[in-house]
């Protein structure tokens, strides 16, 4: 499968503490391009839960053709993880660029880069 950066899919996410996000939910692919042979993929997750948007390192995305999300959604920056390939299922579509910029700045500030 050719995962690439910016792209949403579809990701079975394992089950966790309660603060995290887990089963089938959409999530934003964040990995570079130039990393394909890794056995694992970041990815950052969405909800539809408007509570969400109280955390720092979260922002909307309205629903689009070009995202194919089925409603507004909002970007969990703060939840960064590393799944395993075997769980990234069907490409939903992709983040605006000016989305994925938003995406980028937040990882930045969040981690200190």
């Amino acid at each position: 499968m050719n995962l690439k950066r910016g792209d949403i899919h579809w990701i079975e996410f394992p089950a966790r503490s309660a603060r995290e996000q887990a089963g089938r939910r959409p999530a934003i692919i964040v990995q570079s391009d130039t990393a394909p042979a890794l056995p694992t993929i970041f990815v950052v997750p969405l909800t539809s839960n408007p509570r969400a948007s109280r955390f720092p390192g979260t922002f909307e995305v309205e629903a689009s053709v070009r995202n194919g999300l089925q409603a507004r959604s909002f970007v969990l920056s703060f939840q960064l993880r590393a799944i395993d390939r075997n769980r990234v299922g069907e490409r939903l579509g992709s983040l605006d660029p000016q989305d994925l910029s938003i995406l980028e700045n937040q990882l930045r500030s969040l981690l200190s880069l």
